[in-house]
Protein backbone atom coordinates (compact mmCIF):
# COMPACT_ATOMS: atom_id res chain seq x y z
CA UNK A 1 0.00 0.00 0.00
CA UNK A 2 3.00 2.28 -0.46
CA UNK A 3 1.36 4.03 -3.41
CA UNK A 4 -1.61 4.98 -1.21
CA UNK A 5 0.65 6.50 1.44
CA UNK A 6 2.58 8.32 -1.27
CA UNK A 7 -0.65 9.73 -2.71
CA UNK A 8 -1.75 10.94 0.71
CA UNK A 9 1.56 12.69 1.36
CA UNK A 10 2.13 14.15 -2.15
CA UNK A 11 -1.25 14.78 -3.80
CA UNK A 12 0.15 17.30 -6.29
CA UNK A 13 2.20 14.53 -7.87
CA UNK A 14 -0.97 12.70 -8.82
CA UNK A 15 -2.58 15.87 -10.10
CA UNK A 16 0.33 16.27 -12.48
CA UNK A 17 0.16 12.56 -13.32
CA UNK A 18 -3.52 12.88 -14.20
CA UNK A 19 -2.79 15.84 -16.48
CA UNK A 20 0.04 13.87 -18.11
CA UNK A 21 -2.26 10.88 -18.66
CA UNK A 22 -4.84 13.15 -20.25
CA UNK A 23 -2.27 14.66 -22.60
CA UNK A 24 -0.62 11.36 -23.56
CA UNK A 25 -3.99 9.68 -23.98
CA UNK A 26 -5.18 12.27 -26.49
CA UNK A 27 -1.87 12.03 -28.37
CA UNK A 28 -2.08 8.21 -28.42
CA UNK A 29 -5.64 8.26 -29.77
CA UNK A 30 -4.63 10.60 -32.59
CA UNK A 31 -1.44 8.68 -33.45
CA UNK A 32 -2.58 5.04 -33.15
CA UNK A 33 -3.70 3.33 -36.37
CA UNK A 34 -7.35 2.29 -36.34
CA UNK A 35 -8.48 -0.97 -37.91
CA UNK A 36 -10.94 -3.86 -37.63
CA UNK A 37 -8.34 -6.45 -36.54
CA UNK A 38 -4.71 -6.29 -35.44
CA UNK A 39 -2.07 -6.87 -38.07
CA UNK A 40 -1.96 -10.57 -38.98
CA UNK A 41 1.35 -11.71 -40.42
CA UNK A 42 0.97 -15.20 -41.86
CA UNK A 43 4.24 -16.45 -43.41
CA UNK A 44 2.83 -17.39 -46.82
CA UNK A 45 4.22 -16.53 -50.26
CA UNK A 46 2.30 -17.12 -53.49
CA UNK A 47 4.06 -17.92 -56.78
CA UNK A 48 1.99 -17.54 -59.96
CA UNK A 49 3.24 -18.97 -63.28
CA UNK A 50 1.45 -18.08 -66.52
CA UNK A 51 1.87 -19.64 -69.97
CA UNK A 52 -1.11 -19.00 -72.21
CA UNK A 53 -2.30 -21.98 -74.24
CA UNK A 54 -0.44 -24.73 -72.38
CA UNK A 55 -2.77 -27.55 -71.33
CA UNK A 56 -3.32 -28.46 -67.71
CA UNK A 57 -1.33 -31.76 -67.79
CA UNK A 58 1.61 -30.09 -69.52
CA UNK A 59 1.41 -27.15 -67.12
CA UNK A 60 1.49 -29.51 -64.17
CA UNK A 61 4.37 -31.63 -65.48
CA UNK A 62 6.61 -28.98 -67.02
CA UNK A 63 5.96 -25.95 -64.84
CA UNK A 64 4.44 -26.85 -61.46
CA UNK A 65 6.65 -29.88 -60.80
CA UNK A 66 9.90 -28.16 -61.80
CA UNK A 67 9.00 -25.07 -59.79
CA UNK A 68 8.20 -27.03 -56.65
CA UNK A 69 11.39 -29.06 -56.98
CA UNK A 70 13.56 -25.94 -57.34
CA UNK A 71 11.84 -24.06 -54.51
CA UNK A 72 11.97 -26.98 -52.06
CA UNK A 73 15.65 -27.53 -52.80
CA UNK A 74 16.83 -23.92 -52.55
CA UNK A 75 14.52 -22.14 -50.08
CA UNK A 76 14.92 -22.56 -46.31
CA UNK A 77 12.23 -22.81 -43.64
CA UNK A 78 9.41 -24.24 -45.77
CA UNK A 79 6.57 -25.83 -43.83
CA UNK A 80 4.52 -27.12 -46.77
CA UNK A 81 3.65 -26.26 -50.38
CA UNK A 82 0.21 -26.24 -51.97
CA UNK A 83 -0.27 -25.99 -55.74
CA UNK A 84 -3.24 -25.53 -58.04
CA UNK A 85 -2.75 -26.02 -61.77
CA UNK A 86 -5.12 -24.90 -64.50
CA UNK A 87 -5.00 -24.36 -68.25
CA UNK A 88 -2.07 -21.97 -68.72
CA UNK A 89 -1.85 -21.11 -65.02
CA UNK A 90 -0.07 -22.50 -61.97
CA UNK A 91 -0.61 -21.06 -58.49
CA UNK A 92 1.65 -22.27 -55.68
CA UNK A 93 1.34 -21.30 -52.02
CA UNK A 94 4.48 -21.76 -49.93
CA UNK A 95 3.86 -21.86 -46.16
CA UNK A 96 6.87 -21.09 -43.96
CA UNK A 97 7.80 -21.64 -40.35
CA UNK A 98 6.95 -18.86 -37.91
CA UNK A 99 10.55 -17.70 -37.41
CA UNK A 100 11.40 -17.33 -41.12
CA UNK A 101 12.53 -13.99 -42.53
CA UNK A 102 10.08 -13.52 -45.39
CA UNK A 103 12.22 -10.94 -47.20
CA UNK A 104 15.06 -13.45 -47.43
CA UNK A 105 12.63 -16.23 -48.37
CA UNK A 106 11.18 -14.17 -51.24
CA UNK A 107 14.69 -13.45 -52.53
CA UNK A 108 15.47 -17.18 -52.45
CA UNK A 109 12.20 -17.99 -54.28
CA UNK A 110 12.96 -15.48 -57.04
CA UNK A 111 16.45 -16.89 -57.46
CA UNK A 112 15.20 -20.49 -57.50
CA UNK A 113 12.42 -19.84 -60.03
CA UNK A 114 14.72 -17.93 -62.39
CA UNK A 115 17.26 -20.75 -62.29
CA UNK A 116 14.69 -23.46 -63.18
CA UNK A 117 13.18 -21.56 -66.14
CA UNK A 118 15.78 -23.13 -68.45
CA UNK A 119 14.03 -26.51 -68.07
CA UNK A 120 10.53 -25.10 -68.65
CA UNK A 121 8.79 -24.46 -71.98
CA UNK A 122 10.65 -21.84 -74.05
CA UNK A 123 9.41 -18.28 -73.75
CA UNK A 124 7.82 -18.66 -70.32
CA UNK A 125 7.96 -15.44 -68.31
CA UNK A 126 9.22 -15.17 -64.71
CA UNK A 127 6.50 -15.84 -62.13
CA UNK A 128 4.69 -13.28 -60.02
CA UNK A 129 5.80 -13.61 -56.38
CA UNK A 130 3.35 -12.14 -53.87
CA UNK A 131 3.54 -12.10 -50.08
CA UNK A 132 0.19 -12.89 -48.49
CA UNK A 133 -0.98 -10.60 -45.70
CA UNK A 134 -4.34 -11.26 -44.09
CA UNK A 135 -4.48 -7.65 -42.88
CA UNK A 136 -4.46 -6.34 -46.45
CA UNK A 137 -8.19 -6.25 -47.20
CA UNK A 138 -10.41 -4.00 -49.34
CA UNK A 139 -11.52 -1.02 -47.27
CA UNK A 140 -13.31 0.91 -50.02
CA UNK A 141 -14.92 -0.20 -53.28
CA UNK A 142 -15.72 2.36 -55.97
CA UNK A 143 -17.94 1.91 -59.00
CA UNK A 144 -17.75 3.83 -62.27
CA UNK A 145 -20.96 3.87 -64.30
CA UNK A 146 -22.41 6.04 -67.04
CA UNK A 147 -25.28 6.19 -69.50
CA UNK A 148 -23.13 7.86 -72.15
CA UNK A 149 -19.78 6.03 -71.89
CA UNK A 150 -19.28 2.41 -72.93
CA UNK A 151 -17.50 -0.25 -70.88
CA UNK A 152 -14.20 0.26 -72.68
CA UNK A 153 -14.19 3.97 -71.91
CA UNK A 154 -15.16 3.31 -68.28
CA UNK A 155 -12.29 0.83 -67.90
CA UNK A 156 -9.76 3.21 -69.46
CA UNK A 157 -10.89 6.08 -67.25
CA UNK A 158 -10.78 3.89 -64.15
CA UNK A 159 -7.29 2.48 -64.73
CA UNK A 160 -5.62 5.57 -66.22
CA UNK A 161 -7.36 8.44 -64.42
CA UNK A 162 -9.06 7.47 -61.15
CA UNK A 163 -6.45 4.86 -60.29
CA UNK A 164 -3.63 7.36 -60.85
CA UNK A 165 -5.35 9.95 -58.66
CA UNK A 166 -5.61 7.44 -55.81
CA UNK A 167 -2.07 6.02 -56.20
CA UNK A 168 -0.26 8.71 -54.09
CA UNK A 169 -2.30 7.80 -50.99
CA UNK A 170 -0.04 6.14 -48.42
CA UNK A 171 -0.86 2.63 -47.23
CA UNK A 172 -2.97 1.34 -50.13
CA UNK A 173 -2.66 -1.13 -52.97
CA UNK A 174 -4.68 -0.70 -56.17
CA UNK A 175 -5.38 -3.85 -58.22
CA UNK A 176 -6.61 -3.56 -61.78
CA UNK A 177 -10.32 -2.72 -62.11
CA UNK A 178 -12.96 -5.44 -62.38
CA UNK A 179 -15.54 -5.32 -65.11
CA UNK A 180 -15.34 -3.25 -68.26
CA UNK A 181 -13.47 -4.09 -71.44
CA UNK A 182 -9.73 -3.81 -71.98
CA UNK A 183 -8.96 -2.01 -75.24
CA UNK A 184 -7.01 -3.86 -77.93
CA UNK A 185 -6.31 -3.30 -81.60
CA UNK A 186 -7.66 -6.47 -83.22
CA UNK A 187 -6.62 -8.03 -86.56
CA UNK A 188 -9.41 -10.21 -87.95
CA UNK A 189 -7.97 -12.56 -90.56
CA UNK A 190 -9.95 -14.18 -93.36
CA UNK A 191 -8.79 -17.85 -93.75
CA UNK A 192 -9.95 -18.03 -97.36
CA UNK A 193 -7.98 -14.92 -98.35
CA UNK A 194 -4.91 -16.22 -96.53
CA UNK A 195 -5.18 -19.49 -98.43
CA UNK A 196 -5.61 -17.67 -101.75
CA UNK A 197 -2.50 -15.53 -101.13
CA UNK A 198 -0.45 -18.44 -99.87
CA UNK A 199 0.01 -16.92 -96.42
CA UNK A 200 -0.32 -18.13 -92.86
CA UNK A 201 -1.40 -16.23 -89.72
CA UNK A 202 2.22 -16.38 -88.56
CA UNK A 203 3.27 -14.39 -91.65
CA UNK A 204 0.90 -11.60 -90.67
CA UNK A 205 2.09 -11.66 -87.06
CA UNK A 206 5.73 -11.44 -88.10
CA UNK A 207 5.01 -8.59 -90.52
CA UNK A 208 3.13 -6.55 -87.90
CA UNK A 209 5.83 -7.11 -85.26
CA UNK A 210 8.67 -6.28 -87.68
CA UNK A 211 7.09 -3.01 -88.79
CA UNK A 212 5.81 -1.83 -85.41
CA UNK A 213 9.10 -0.73 -83.85
CA UNK A 214 10.68 2.36 -82.36
CA UNK A 215 14.46 1.97 -82.18
CA UNK A 216 17.40 4.40 -81.91
CA UNK A 217 19.58 4.65 -84.99
CA UNK A 218 22.55 6.63 -83.70
CA UNK A 219 23.53 10.24 -84.30
CA UNK A 220 24.14 12.46 -87.31
CA UNK A 221 26.46 15.48 -87.29
CA UNK A 222 25.58 18.24 -89.71
CA UNK A 223 27.86 21.26 -89.69
CA UNK A 224 28.34 22.28 -86.07
CA UNK A 225 25.27 20.48 -84.70
CA UNK A 226 24.72 16.86 -83.77
CA UNK A 227 21.28 15.27 -84.03
CA UNK A 228 19.87 12.08 -82.55
CA UNK A 229 18.39 9.91 -85.27
CA UNK A 230 15.64 7.46 -84.47
CA UNK A 231 13.60 5.07 -86.54
CA UNK A 232 9.90 5.30 -85.73
CA UNK A 233 7.98 2.61 -87.55
CA UNK A 234 5.01 2.59 -85.18
CA UNK A 235 1.73 3.16 -87.04
CA UNK A 236 -0.19 6.13 -85.66
CA UNK A 237 -3.64 5.05 -86.89
CA UNK A 238 -5.63 1.93 -87.72
CA UNK A 239 -5.48 2.75 -91.45
CA UNK A 240 -1.69 2.62 -91.33
CA UNK A 241 -1.90 -0.85 -89.71
CA UNK A 242 -4.11 -2.00 -92.56
CA UNK A 243 -1.46 -0.80 -95.05
CA UNK A 244 1.42 -2.79 -93.53
CA UNK A 245 2.97 -4.97 -96.26
CA UNK A 246 3.06 -8.66 -95.52
CA UNK A 247 4.60 -10.22 -98.61
CA UNK A 248 5.53 -9.48 -102.19
CA UNK A 249 4.21 -12.13 -104.61
CA UNK A 250 4.57 -11.95 -108.42
CA UNK A 251 5.58 -8.30 -108.20
CA UNK A 252 2.47 -7.38 -106.21
CA UNK A 253 2.58 -6.29 -102.57
CA UNK A 254 0.11 -7.98 -100.26
CA UNK A 255 -1.07 -5.77 -97.42
CA UNK A 256 -2.78 -6.64 -94.16
CA UNK A 257 -6.05 -5.25 -95.48
CA UNK A 258 -5.91 -7.77 -98.34
CA UNK A 259 -6.16 -10.75 -95.96
CA UNK A 260 -8.01 -9.27 -93.01
CA UNK A 261 -9.22 -6.18 -91.23
CA UNK A 262 -7.68 -4.15 -88.41
CA UNK A 263 -10.15 -2.45 -86.10
CA UNK A 264 -10.38 -0.94 -82.63
CA UNK A 265 -11.72 -3.62 -80.27
CA UNK A 266 -11.23 -5.13 -76.85
CA UNK A 267 -9.91 -8.21 -75.14
CA UNK A 268 -12.31 -11.06 -74.48
CA UNK A 269 -14.28 -9.96 -71.42
CA UNK A 270 -13.58 -12.14 -68.39
CA UNK A 271 -15.92 -10.56 -65.82
CA UNK A 272 -18.95 -8.28 -65.69
CA UNK A 273 -19.86 -5.78 -62.99
CA UNK A 274 -23.36 -4.39 -62.68
CA UNK A 275 -24.54 -1.55 -60.45
CA UNK A 276 -28.32 -1.33 -60.27
CA UNK A 277 -28.53 -3.28 -63.52
CA UNK A 278 -26.05 -1.09 -65.41
CA UNK A 279 -22.69 -2.31 -66.69
CA UNK A 280 -20.01 -0.71 -64.50
CA UNK A 281 -16.35 -0.88 -63.51
CA UNK A 282 -15.31 -1.75 -59.95
CA UNK A 283 -12.21 -0.36 -58.24
CA UNK A 284 -11.11 -1.98 -54.96
CA UNK A 285 -8.78 -0.07 -52.63
CA UNK A 286 -6.78 -2.52 -50.50
CA UNK A 287 -5.27 -1.33 -47.22
CA UNK A 288 -1.76 -2.47 -46.44
CA UNK A 289 -1.25 -4.39 -43.22
CA UNK A 290 0.25 -1.56 -41.12
CA UNK A 291 -1.95 1.28 -42.37
CA UNK A 292 -4.89 2.87 -40.55
CA UNK A 293 -8.29 2.12 -42.04
CA UNK A 294 -9.78 5.47 -41.02
CA UNK A 295 -6.83 7.44 -42.43
CA UNK A 296 -6.92 5.51 -45.70
CA UNK A 297 -10.68 5.94 -46.13
CA UNK A 298 -10.55 9.65 -45.32
CA UNK A 299 -7.73 10.16 -47.83
CA UNK A 300 -9.65 8.23 -50.50
CA UNK A 301 -12.75 10.33 -49.94
CA UNK A 302 -10.73 13.52 -50.26
CA UNK A 303 -9.19 12.28 -53.53
CA UNK A 304 -12.60 11.27 -54.89
CA UNK A 305 -13.87 14.82 -54.50
CA UNK A 306 -11.24 15.95 -56.98
CA UNK A 307 -11.90 12.95 -59.23
CA UNK A 308 -15.63 13.68 -59.38
CA UNK A 309 -14.99 17.33 -60.20
CA UNK A 310 -12.68 16.37 -63.09
CA UNK A 311 -14.81 13.48 -64.41
CA UNK A 312 -16.43 13.77 -67.85
CA UNK A 313 -20.09 14.58 -68.09
CA UNK A 314 -22.34 11.63 -67.35
CA UNK A 315 -19.74 9.63 -65.36
CA UNK A 316 -20.82 8.63 -61.86
CA UNK A 317 -18.27 7.64 -59.19
CA UNK A 318 -20.01 5.96 -56.26
CA UNK A 319 -18.78 4.32 -53.05
CA UNK A 320 -20.24 0.82 -52.71
CA UNK A 321 -18.42 -0.38 -49.60
CA UNK A 322 -16.72 1.40 -46.73
CA UNK A 323 -15.08 -0.67 -44.01
CA UNK A 324 -14.38 2.36 -41.85
CA UNK A 325 -18.03 2.29 -40.77
CA UNK A 326 -17.37 -0.94 -38.82
CA UNK A 327 -14.31 0.59 -37.14
CA UNK A 328 -16.25 3.71 -36.21
CA UNK A 329 -19.11 1.66 -34.83
CA UNK A 330 -16.71 -0.38 -32.69
CA UNK A 331 -15.12 2.75 -31.24
CA UNK A 332 -18.50 4.36 -30.62
CA UNK A 333 -19.70 1.16 -28.95
CA UNK A 334 -16.82 1.10 -26.47
CA UNK A 335 -17.20 4.82 -25.75
CA UNK A 336 -20.92 4.36 -25.23
CA UNK A 337 -20.34 1.42 -22.90
CA UNK A 338 -17.75 3.35 -20.91
CA UNK A 339 -20.06 6.36 -20.61
CA UNK A 340 -22.98 4.19 -19.49
CA UNK A 341 -20.79 2.38 -16.94
CA UNK A 342 -19.43 5.64 -15.55
CA UNK A 343 -22.89 7.21 -15.42
CA UNK A 344 -24.56 4.25 -13.72
CA UNK A 345 -21.71 3.88 -11.22
CA UNK A 346 -21.81 7.57 -10.35
CA UNK A 347 -25.59 7.47 -9.99
CA UNK A 348 -25.40 4.41 -7.72
CA UNK A 349 -22.79 6.05 -5.50
CA UNK A 350 -24.78 9.27 -5.34
CA UNK A 351 -28.01 7.46 -4.40
CA UNK A 352 -26.66 4.98 -1.87
CA UNK A 353 -23.71 6.86 -0.37
CA UNK A 354 -24.96 10.39 -0.85
CA UNK A 355 -21.45 11.69 -1.57
CA UNK A 356 -21.16 14.06 -4.47
CA UNK A 357 -17.36 14.14 -4.08
CA UNK A 358 -17.14 10.36 -4.59
CA UNK A 359 -19.45 10.69 -7.58
CA UNK A 360 -17.18 13.27 -9.23
CA UNK A 361 -14.10 11.17 -8.52
CA UNK A 362 -15.62 8.14 -10.26
CA UNK A 363 -16.65 10.24 -13.26
CA UNK A 364 -13.07 11.44 -13.61
CA UNK A 365 -11.18 8.24 -12.78
CA UNK A 366 -12.86 5.97 -15.37
CA UNK A 367 -11.87 8.11 -18.41
CA UNK A 368 -8.36 8.54 -16.98
CA UNK A 369 -8.07 4.77 -16.54
CA UNK A 370 -9.10 4.15 -20.17
CA UNK A 371 -6.64 6.77 -21.41
CA UNK A 372 -3.89 5.09 -19.38
CA UNK A 373 -4.55 1.78 -21.11
CA UNK A 374 -4.49 3.48 -24.52
CA UNK A 375 -1.13 5.06 -23.73
CA UNK A 376 0.29 1.66 -22.74
CA UNK A 377 -1.11 0.07 -25.90
CA UNK A 378 0.43 2.84 -27.98
CA UNK A 379 3.93 2.30 -26.56
CA UNK A 380 3.51 -1.48 -27.05
CA UNK A 381 2.91 -0.89 -30.77
CA UNK A 382 -0.75 -1.96 -30.75
CA UNK A 383 -3.57 -0.44 -32.78
CA UNK A 384 -7.12 0.54 -31.98
CA UNK A 385 -9.08 -2.49 -33.19
CA UNK A 386 -11.85 -4.79 -32.08
CA UNK A 387 -9.46 -6.86 -29.97
CA UNK A 388 -7.96 -3.95 -28.03
CA UNK A 389 -11.37 -2.34 -27.73
CA UNK A 390 -12.72 -5.62 -26.38
CA UNK A 391 -9.95 -5.64 -23.78
CA UNK A 392 -10.88 -2.11 -22.78
CA UNK A 393 -14.53 -3.09 -22.50
CA UNK A 394 -13.52 -5.98 -20.22
CA UNK A 395 -11.36 -3.65 -18.14
CA UNK A 396 -14.18 -1.13 -17.77
CA UNK A 397 -16.43 -3.79 -16.26
CA UNK A 398 -13.78 -4.83 -13.74
CA UNK A 399 -12.99 -1.20 -13.04
CA UNK A 400 -16.61 -0.44 -12.12
CA UNK A 401 -16.72 -3.36 -9.69
CA UNK A 402 -13.44 -2.54 -7.94
CA UNK A 403 -14.12 1.19 -7.78
CA UNK A 404 -17.54 0.69 -6.25
CA UNK A 405 -16.26 -1.73 -3.62
CA UNK A 406 -13.28 0.50 -2.76
CA UNK A 407 -15.35 3.65 -2.33
CA UNK A 408 -18.02 1.84 -0.31
CA UNK A 409 -15.40 0.29 1.97
CA UNK A 410 -13.69 3.65 2.53
CA UNK A 411 -17.04 5.35 3.16
CA UNK A 412 -18.00 2.69 5.71
CA UNK A 413 -14.77 3.12 7.69
CA UNK A 414 -15.13 6.88 7.55
CA UNK A 415 -18.80 7.18 8.63
CA UNK A 416 -19.65 4.08 10.62
CA UNK A 417 -16.37 3.40 12.43
CA UNK A 418 -15.36 7.04 12.69
CA UNK A 419 -11.80 6.59 11.48
CA UNK A 420 -9.92 9.69 10.30
CA UNK A 421 -9.93 10.26 6.57
CA UNK A 422 -6.29 9.21 5.89
CA UNK A 423 -6.64 6.01 7.92
CA UNK A 424 -10.02 5.22 6.38
CA UNK A 425 -8.57 5.65 2.90
CA UNK A 426 -5.50 3.53 3.66
CA UNK A 427 -7.44 0.72 5.37
CA UNK A 428 -10.25 0.84 2.79
CA UNK A 429 -7.82 0.32 -0.08
CA UNK A 430 -5.90 -2.35 1.85
CA UNK A 431 -9.12 -4.27 2.51
CA UNK A 432 -9.72 -4.96 -1.17
CA UNK A 433 -6.07 -5.48 -2.18
CA UNK A 434 -6.10 -9.27 -1.76
CA UNK A 435 -9.52 -9.83 -3.42
CA UNK A 436 -8.42 -7.65 -6.35
CA UNK A 437 -5.20 -9.66 -6.69
CA UNK A 438 -7.14 -12.93 -6.65
CA UNK A 439 -9.59 -11.70 -9.30
CA UNK A 440 -6.69 -10.57 -11.52
CA UNK A 441 -5.04 -13.99 -11.21
CA UNK A 442 -8.35 -15.66 -12.06
CA UNK A 443 -8.63 -13.59 -15.23
CA UNK A 444 -5.03 -14.45 -16.10
CA UNK A 445 -5.85 -18.16 -15.73
CA UNK A 446 -8.71 -17.80 -18.20
CA UNK A 447 -6.33 -16.44 -20.84
CA UNK A 448 -3.63 -19.08 -20.25
CA UNK A 449 -4.96 -21.38 -23.00
CA UNK A 450 -4.30 -18.67 -25.59
CA UNK A 451 -0.58 -19.50 -25.37
CA UNK A 452 -1.15 -22.74 -27.30
CA UNK A 453 -2.97 -21.21 -30.29
CA UNK A 454 -1.44 -21.55 -33.77
CA UNK A 455 -2.12 -20.17 -37.21
CA UNK A 456 -4.15 -17.00 -37.84
CA UNK A 457 -5.80 -17.24 -34.42
CA UNK A 458 -2.40 -16.83 -32.83
CA UNK A 459 -2.08 -13.33 -34.27
CA UNK A 460 -5.53 -12.40 -32.99
CA UNK A 461 -5.27 -14.03 -29.54
CA UNK A 462 -1.56 -14.49 -28.91
CA UNK A 463 -0.29 -14.93 -25.39
CA UNK A 464 1.40 -11.55 -25.62
CA UNK A 465 -1.86 -9.88 -26.51
CA UNK A 466 -3.69 -11.75 -23.78
CA UNK A 467 -1.14 -10.68 -21.20
CA UNK A 468 -1.35 -7.15 -22.48
CA UNK A 469 -5.12 -7.10 -22.10
CA UNK A 470 -4.88 -8.47 -18.56
CA UNK A 471 -2.10 -6.03 -17.76
CA UNK A 472 -4.23 -3.19 -19.15
CA UNK A 473 -7.08 -4.32 -16.93
CA UNK A 474 -4.71 -4.28 -13.97
CA UNK A 475 -3.52 -0.81 -14.91
CA UNK A 476 -7.10 0.36 -15.18
CA UNK A 477 -7.87 -0.98 -11.71
CA UNK A 478 -4.69 0.50 -10.23
CA UNK A 479 -5.43 3.93 -11.64
CA UNK A 480 -9.01 3.62 -10.44
CA UNK A 481 -7.80 2.82 -6.93
CA UNK A 482 -5.41 5.76 -6.91
CA UNK A 483 -7.78 8.25 -8.53
CA UNK A 484 -11.07 7.22 -7.00
CA UNK A 485 -9.85 6.49 -3.50
CA UNK A 486 -6.73 8.53 -2.90
CA UNK A 487 -7.06 11.80 -4.75
CA UNK A 488 -10.20 12.72 -2.82
CA UNK A 489 -8.85 11.95 0.68
CA UNK A 490 -5.56 13.62 -0.16
CA UNK A 491 -7.37 16.76 -1.18
CA UNK A 492 -9.48 16.71 1.97
CA UNK A 493 -6.41 16.13 4.17
CA UNK A 494 -4.62 19.07 2.60
CA UNK A 495 -7.69 21.28 3.10
CA UNK A 496 -7.88 20.39 6.78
Amino acid sequence: MGIVRFALRFPHTFYVLAALILFLGVVAIRAMPTDIFPEIRIPVVTVVWSYTGLSTPEMEQRVTTYSQYSISANVNGIKNIEAQTMNGLSVQKIFFQQDVNLDLAIAQIVSATNAIRALMPPGIQPPIVVQFNASSVPVVQISLSSDSLNEQQLYDYGIYRVRQQLAPIAGITLPTPAGGKYRQIMVDLDPSKLLAKGLTPLDVVNAVNAQNLTVPSGTAKIDDKQYTVRTNATPSSIDELNNIPVKVANGATIFVKDVGQVHDGWLVQQNVVRENGRRSVLLSIIKNGNASTLQVVNAVRAALKTARAAAPAGLEINELFDQSAFVTQSIVGVLREGAIAAGLTALMILLFLGSWRSTVVVMISIPLAILTSLVVLYFLGETINTMTLGGLALAVGILVDDSTVTIENTHRLLTEEGQPLPQATLHGAAGIAVPTLVSTLAISCVFTSVVFLEGPAKYLFTAARARRRVRDAGIVRAVADVDADHHRPAAQERAS
